[in-house]
C-alpha cells in the first residue's frame, strides 16, 4: 500500500443509496484472487448493456468525470455481501476516497486494510458535494493528517479511528504493521519463554 497522507481529486458523483458489493463488482468477476483488473469490471451492470456497450447516462460514462478519483454517494455505501473484491475493484479504477453518509461496517474495514480512505461525512454535506460534483468541475483536497476536507467554499472535519488512520499514513498493511512492534514482540516471547522454563 503507499502512505496517505493529503490527496486532491475530482469527484464523481453516484446519486444512489444502498449501493451493494454485487453492483460495485458482479458475481461473475469473482473467479480471480488477484488484485487487479477488476477496474474495468466495476459497476458493469450499471455501465454497460447486454451487449457490452457503455450506457451513456451512467455517471462514470461521462467524459468529464472519466480520471474521478473521489467517489460520493448516499448512504448504505457497500452494503450485501462482505467480498474484499469489492474494494479491489474501485481502487482498480483508480478511486482513492469514498465518501458517504454511511457504510456497510465490513466493506468500510475492507477499504481502509486495502489503502482506500472511506470517509462518513453528515447527509446535507454529502447532499453538497454531490450537488456540485454534477454541475462543476469540482477538485477536493483531502488531508488525512489534519482529517480535513476541503475545496473552494466548502470546508468539513471527518472522524476516522485513530489505528485505521495510522495504518493508511504510514501506508502498512495489518501484517506490517504487527511487524513494526517485532522488537516488542521478540521481547515479550523471550519473557514468556524464561517464565514456563
Amino acid at each position: 500500500m503507499h502512505p496517505f497522507k493529503t490527496f486532491e481529486g475530482r469527484v464523481c458523483p453516484l446519486d444512489r443509496t444502498n449501493v451493494d458489493t454485487d453492483q460495485i463488482i458482479p458475481k461473475q468477476f469473482l473467479k480471480r484472487v488477484e488484485r487487479k483488473g477488476f477496474g474495468s469490471c466495476l459497476f458493469y451492470n450499471w455501465r454497460f448493456d447486454e451487449k457490452g456497450n457503455k450506457k451513456k447516462d451512467f455517471v462514470l460514462n461521462k467524459p468529464e468525470y472519466a480520471q474521478s478519483s473521489i467517489l460520493v454517494a448516499r448512504d448504505n455505501f457497500g452494503c450485501g455481501s462482505s467480498r474484499e473484491h469489492a474494494p479491489w475493484a474501485l481502487q482498480d479504477y483508480g478511486f482513492r476516497v469514498i465518501i458517504a453518509p454511511s457504510f456497510a461496517d465490513i466493506f468500510y474495514n475492507n477499504c481502509q486494510k486495502n489503502g482506500i480512505l472511506a470517509i462518513r461525512l453528515d447527509s446535507p454535506r454529502v447532499d453538497e458535494l454531490i450537488r456540485r460534483g454534477a454541475t462543476e468541475a469540482l477538485a477536493l483536497t483531502v488531508d488525512l493528517e489534519q482529517q480535513k476536507l476541503s475545496a473552494p467554499n466548502f470546508a468539513e472535519h471527518f472522524e476516522i479511528d485513530p489505528y485505521q488512520k495510522e495504518v493508511l499514513l504510514k501506508g502498512l498493511d495489518e501484517i506490517a504493521m504487527t511487524l513494526t512492534y517485532e522488537d516488542e514482540i521478540v521481547a515479550y516471547e523471550k519473557q514468556h519463554e524464561a517464565v514456563v522454563h
